[in-house]
Order: structure tokens, then sequence, then C-alpha cells
């Protein structure tokens, strides 16, 4: 996972979006990081393992409900879930300011 570039306006912890990918999966974080390969303007300031799976911070809402196009096309017949949660308001245009969850979750195979 690439780390940010050092700039005055991202600190290395800033986020956006968080991708969780639920269980873990070699196949979907494959994917991911190809997708982050191709944005060199989206990067990963975090990456945390919990107990079900791995969510990944990163720094472009767009890219992430991009990533759920994507996901959708590609893995047919997997979960994918998404939330935003009001995170400020931009003091210049006095706009919301959303942060975005998106879970992506490959389907389980039959026993």
């Amino acid at each position: 996972m690439r780390r940010p570039m050092h700039s005055e306006e991202k600190h290395n912890l800033y986020y956006q979006a968080i991708i969780q990918i639920r269980p873990e999966s070699d196949e979907i974080i494959d994917f991911v990081q190809k997708a982050l390969a191709e944005d060199k303007k989206v990067f990963v300031s975090m990456v945390k393992k919990v107990k079900t799976g791995v969510d990944l911070y990163v720094s472009s809402n767009q890219f992430a409900l991009g990533l759920v196009r994507k996901f959708k096309k590609r893995f047919k017949g997997g979960i994918v879930k998404t939330s935003r949660l009001l995170y400020s308001r931009n003091r210049e245009t006095s706009k919301d300011v959303y942060r975005v969850t998106v879970l992506l979750k490959k389907e389980q195979e039959a026993i």
C-alpha cells in the first residue's frame, strides 16, 4: 500500500473513506490494490486488521464509491453496503463534508 506524500494540506492520517473487506480475502485485497495503483492521487493512510477482516482508510470518497461500481462488475453476487457519516462543514463553501464507509464482501460458497 502506498503512503501519502507529504503536503501541507493532508497529514499522514488523513482519510475520507473506509473500505471494509469482510472476511479477509486475498482476491479482494489484490483487486483494491490494483485500483489504488491506477489512481495516483489516492493514498492509503492506515490499514487496520480487525477480527472479521481488514479496514483500509483512503484519502478519497470518490475513489471508494467508484470502487463499489468496479466491485459489482467483477464480483457478481458480492455484497456491497455503503454508508456516510456527516463529519463537518466546509468553512469556505458551507457544504457538508461526509466520510464514507464501504463494505466489500464476496459471496460465500455453499458447503
